[in-house]
């Protein structure tokens, strides 16, 4: 091996001759031990580069060294299209698609903080009684004798072990047991009773019962049979010995285990599982671990308490008919001395009570059609019941939607949120319990522990010196990501695609490997421009300690502090998947292509020549104080691009997404979501829809696709069903369904593909062998329009399609959509499992733009340049800006500065996140924020961002 070569191996990854998806057989060189980006144009062929060609090689190589009986298991992974790949390091991807949705996961699980919390508060925790808020002591035995010598020297005693403690039942063979054991006297309720052939107990009411052990004088002298007794009652007793003074009668408990000192309640020795509110043995009873539960909301079921319940009061029974449910309520109301007919308003709270809830009483039912002579005797569960009885699993997809109306999530009584159980929240660390230690914000969390050292005791610094170590360091990474505002017990479903990456990095930082290759899929989304230093920061941090890192991003920052940069292109799709450069970001900047021009300032989105006014019309929202809102007030100008700004967690998804949507949703179709709280909303009739466009996936599943989703498909299968070879044969639109047997290729029920299960790492999938992929059988393929069959035109590019479908109107409109977006280069059947954040999110706002607009409409973006490339960027401006001129409202989450600056309107919420953010800083046009100074983060980059453009200023913005 030739010097030379050498060199390539050591101190670079080569990949040679990639084709994976768009590649056009590319050969790179990426520096190792580097921070390298990766940009171009959304589609330009990026995340092929970085995870289907070399994460897969990676994964794949990872796993040949396996044994082949593992790998049988496993089953073949494909080798990625590619003819070499030399220096690769083990590989770990970091990518946005997988949020956790369960409920049970919190970003504290997700970290692996919480654990070390549990075993923090199992180790040091100090117990408390949840009765009397006394704290638990515990004892051995030597100390109990001790005790006893101590408090009851000379006194006569009785020693007894507790058997039963507050539980229904009469107890007759537990007596027997007793007895046959030896022991003649009991305590039952308090008394002691000498036990009796056949004794037994009032099964319904609640006892408690001793077994007398021994009665003694307790003096220094008989001290080994005190030790017998004190032994023999502990395990009797199972660890728990009540001893009674003869004379005054008073109690006093004594535990091996820890125990309350005046009412004798006992926990067991607290074990990590304790705390988990993912376990039996730690969650709430109520919740089982969820912080919430279904309750019934009374306003839902009678929303107008003047009707009577005869005319349809409960909505949930609706009018009277002759049933049984009725006859019953017409009882209970006969009970209370009103009819059926009174309206609710005027029924007693007791009756209503009973109608709902249900009653013990068996009710004597009177009604004609049953006969007169015939009075039945029936029990009423109640309204409530039955309602509850259709949520369950059992009932009809029908049945639970429609008791679902009734129902609305609510945070569970017991454990008010707070997830586990009465005994896990008693023990404290410096008066804190673990549920509002995971309440705090990671900053403010992150100073409680400082110095938490000096408020232990010395017993407790010795157990928690290393675990506080480990949480300490855990911590420190998430705020070094800027993740300063979330706290442990945040669900990790409600987090943004960039959020839960970060938490990733996080997490991948702490473990401190060396020589791994990192690849991060658009870290910076949901970032503010302040936070992204830190972001950067870590991510050197992490080439640092001997790491390769590649990001596949758009953001100016983080490419001008990278090492090395690999520009996609030239354009997205079949018209990308080259490397139109690869250098330093000081050669790029000299280069001449798309990205390099945007980032010299030789091409740049342009700042509207003026501001829409609006159409003089707005919705005024006020008193919204859900989450971290600070009694908010704001009104958003109809007729306008309106865009919301401000730091991560500062409140913006917590006033648009929480609570503006949800009332509109409510008032313009019924949504069950509610709103977080506010005091009253003024306006809603000035706009007559709503879209939101929210930043989920589109399908969960790879049977969705765009062609699915935004409603082409029917009319491609339409189409196809017309065709006189479709007709010949007798062919419906299910046939060219390929969700539907009939059509489909039976072997991989019209998948495409099959799903081999690793059982500890992702699936992976591998083409069906009967129909390659085609997801059809051979005589549907065989109907063709213009040459291509129903296969073919799933494998369609939208740009394509667009030509193939010219002469189809009803299609070529929703398709020309699509393109309008920048969607040309995705395919009409690509799985929407595979398609980027920013384009499932464009797909998306493609479906609802190529709905008819009314004028006046309202459309409710979160970021919607998530995976957007600077040019892809400004065609997106160019769509939003048509549907803004046509009198809609649009109205943004943003960071990017490019839509900041182009907005009519900016809404500024800040100054900080979490509990230091949720206030309105400003509200006007960018160039009055530059104006009037305002003490926002967002104000230093947005004046850089107007001065820089500001030449350009003459030209007026080409829509």
């Amino acid at each position: 091996m030739s010097k030379k070569e050498k060199v390539v191996e050591d101190g670079q990854i080569a990949v040679l001759g990639a084709r994976v998806h768009n590649l056009k057989n590319i050969d790179i060189e990426i520096p190792r031990n580097k921070l390298t980006v990766i940009t171009g144009m959304s589609g330009s062929g990026k995340s092929s580069l970085a995870f289907d060609t070399i994460f897969a090689e990676g994964q794949r190589r990872y796993i040949e060294t396996f044994s082949a009986y593992a790998r049988h298991f496993l089953g073949n992974m494909e080798r990625p299209d590619v003819d070499k790949i030399t220096g690769l390091s083990p590989v770990i991807s970091i990518e946005q698609k997988t949020t956790n949705r369960n409920p049970r996961s919190t970003v504290g699980t997700t970290t692996e903080v919480y654990d070390f919390f549990r075993l923090l508060y199992a180790r040091a925790g100090e117990a408390y009684s949840y009765l009397t808020n006394e704290k638990m002591v515990k004892y051995t035995e030597e100390q109990i004798l001790e005790l006893l010598l101590e408090h009851y020297k000379g006194k006569k005693i009785y020693m007894l072990a507790p058997l039963v403690r507050n539980r229904k039942g009469h107890y007759k063979e537990l007596f027997e047991q007793i007895r046959k054991k030896g022991y003649l006297t009991v305590r039952v309720d308090g008394e002691i009773r000498e036990i009796l052939h056949g004794m037994k107990l009032d099964r319904y009411k609640m006892h408690s019962i001793e077994v007398v052990i021994d009665k003694l004088q307790v003096s220094e002298n008989d001290e080994r049979r005190l030790k017998e007794s004190l032994k023999t009652a502990m395990k009797q007793g199972d660890g728990l010995v009540l001893v009674q003074d003869m004379e005054t009668n008073e109690v006093r408990h004594y535990s091996r285990r820890l125990m309350c000192p005046s009412t004798g309640l006992s926990y067991s020795e607290p074990a990590p599982h304790n705390f988990s509110f993912n376990s039996p043995q730690g969650a709430c009873p109520k919740c089982k671990g969820l912080g919430q539960v279904n309750l019934l909301d009374l306003e839902k079921i009678v929303p107008n308490p003047k009707l009577s319940i005869y005319n349809g009061g409960i909505v949930a029974l609706g009018k009277y008919k002759n049933s049984l449910i009725f006859w019953q309520i017409e009882a209970i109301c006969e009970k209370y001395g009103v009819t059926i007919k009174t309206p609710i308003k005027d029924i007693p709270e007791e009756a209503l009570d009973e109608i709902m809830n249900g009653t013990d009483e068996r009710l004597q039912i009177k009604n004609e059609s049953l006969g007169n002579s015939s009075k039945y005797f029936l029990s009423y569960e109640g309204v409530a019941k039955y309602i509850m009885m259709q949520q369950e699993s059992e009932a009809s997809a029908s049945a639970q939607k429609w008791a679902g109306q009734f129902i609305r999530m609510t945070t569970c009584p017991e454990c008010n949120g707070q997830r586990l159980n009465k005994e896990a929240l008693h023990y404290r660390i410096d008066n804190k319990n673990i549920a509002e230690v995971s309440g705090m914000d990671i900053s403010e969390l992150y100073e409680w522990l400082e110095g938490i050292e000096d408020r232990l005791n010395s017993k407790q610094q010795q157990i928690a010196i290393e675990i506080l170590k480990e949480i300490r360091a855990r911590l420190k990474f998430l705020l070094d990501v800027g993740l300063d505002y979330l706290s442990m017990n945040r669900a990790s479903g409600t987090l943004s695609g960039g959020e839960s990456q970060r938490i990733r990095l996080a997490t991948q930082i702490g473990s401190q490997l060396v020589n791994v290759l990192y690849i991060l899929d658009e870290p910076s989304i949901g970032l503010h421009q302040r936070d992204n230093v830190r972001l950067i920061n870590s991510l050197k941090q992490l080439r640092d300690t001997g790491n390769s890192v590649i990001v596949v991003e758009h953001d100016k920052d983080m490419m001008v502090n990278a090492d090395y940069v690999i520009d996609m292109g030239p354009k997205a799709g079949r018209l990308g998947g080259e490397v139109v450069f690869a250098g330093t970001p000081e050669k790029m900047l000299q280069s001449d292509t798309l990205t390099s021009a945007y980032l010299n300032g030789n091409t740049a989105i342009e700042i509207p020549a003026e501001r829409r006014k609006g159409n003089g019309k707005t919705i005024t929202l006020k008193g919204a104080t859900g989450n971290n809102l600070k009694n908010v007030n704001v009104t958003f100008p109809l007729g306008t691009m309106i865009c919301v700004t401000g730091v991560s967690g500062s409140g913006k998804s917590s006033l648009i997404n929480h609570t503006l949507q949800p009332i509109l949703s409510q008032h313009f179709y019924r949504s069950l979501q509610d709103p977080l709280p506010y005091k009253s909303i003024e306006g809603v009739d000035n706009i007559d829809k709503i879209v939101n466009v929210d930043q989920s996936p589109i399908g969960r599943s790879p049977r969705s696709n765009p062609a699915t989703y935004t409603g082409i498909f029917s009319d491609i299968r339409n189409l196809f069903v017309n065709l006189p070879e479709a007709k010949i044969r007798g062919y419906k639109p299910g046939r060219f369904s390929f969700n539907v047997a009939g059509g489909r290729c039976e072997t991989c029920k019209g998948n495409g593909y099959k799903t081999i299960e690793m059982n500890f790492l992702p699936d992976v999938l591998v083409p069906c062998e009967t129909c390659h992929g085609k997801r059809y059988n051979r005589e549907t393929l065989e109907v063709r329009f213009k040459g291509k069959s129903i296969a073919d035109v799933l494998n369609m590019t939208i740009n394509m399609a667009v030509e193939f479908f010219e002469n189809v109107p009803s299609i070529l409109h929703k398709i020309k959509v699509l393109q309008d977006v920048g969607l040309g280069y995705i395919k009409l059947g690509q799985p929407s499992t595979i398609l980027s954040g920013g384009e499932s999110q464009r797909v998306k706002l493609a479906t609802e733009l190529s709905k008819k607009d009314t004028g006046k409409t309202l459309y409710i973006l979160d970021e919607p340049t998530t995976g957007l490339h600077f040019e892809d960027i400004r065609v997106l401006l160019g769509v939003l800006n048509k549907l803004v001129d046509k009198g809609n409202t649009i109205i943004v989450i943003e960071h990017n500065l490019d839509v900041i600056k182009c907005a009519d309107y900016l809404i500024d919420i800040g100054p900080e996140g979490g509990r230091n953010g949720g206030k309105i800083l400003f509200t006007g046009t960018p160039e009055e924020m530059v104006k009037k100074k305002t003490k926002s983060f967002t104000t230093p980059f947005l004046v850089e961002e107007l001065n820089g453009s500001s030449i350009k200023k003459g030209k007026k913005k080409k829509s």
